[in-house]
């Protein structure tokens, strides 16, 4: 059993990200989803990153950091989209951090954005669609490679298709198919962490 901080994406702490926690809970994990946004959520990604610019980027992540601090040190770090910020920065930077799950996004860890380099013994995953203009059209899936490169446990997943949340059930981007795959194998690794 694995116990995950998972950070929702910037439209909020959706009814599809709260149905993906619930997964990992009936898989046998404990899965902590705290709401950055205080209860709301947004039609759009650009409503939501107008959101997340007022309150402010680097305020936004260390929320995130501030929630981590009541838990146990020996955490999985998730994080869909935006949420792969703070949850990137702890398993970076946090002491004990198990392993780390980044869905739809990626920062470098090298660079002038980056945390630092990435920590001995922590495995991450990374998933992302192919052609999705945001994790593909920008500098995300090259920051996936990197990693890749040079992280010893660390896998990079791509699927098929152009959508960004689309592991997001709640969301016209939902791609059941490559949900269900992306599932199997963060069941697979939260097992092995």
């Amino acid at each position: 059993m694995a116990e995950v901080l998972l950070f929702h994406h910037a439209q909020g702490l959706t009814p599809g990200v709260r149905g993906f926690a619930d997964e990992l809970r009936a898989a046998g994990h404990i899965v902590h989803t705290p709401d950055l946004f205080g209860g709301r959520t947004f039609q759009s990604i650009e409503e939501g990153l107008a959101h997340i610019g007022e309150v402010g980027f680097d305020d936004m992540r260390e929320r995130g950091a501030r929630i981590a601090d009541e838990l146990p040190s020996a955490l999985v770090y998730a994080g869909f989209s935006f949420g792969v910020l703070p949850a990137q920065k702890l398993a970076q930077t946090r002491p004990g951090a198990r392993g780390a799950l980044f869905f739809h996004s990626c920062l470098p860890i090298s660079g002038e954005w980056a945390f630092g380099p990435w920590p001995d013994g922590v495995a991450v995953q990374i998933h992302g669609m192919e052609n999705d203009p945001i994790f593909a059209g920008e500098a995300d899936i090259d920051a996936a490679r990197e990693i890749v490169a040079k992280v010893e446990d660390a896998e990079l997943f791509l699927y098929p298709g152009d959508q960004h949340y689309f592991a997001d059930s709640s969301l016209p981007s939902y791609d059941a198919g490559a949900t269900a795959l992306l599932t199997r194998r963060v069941l697979e690794f939260l097992d092995r962490v």
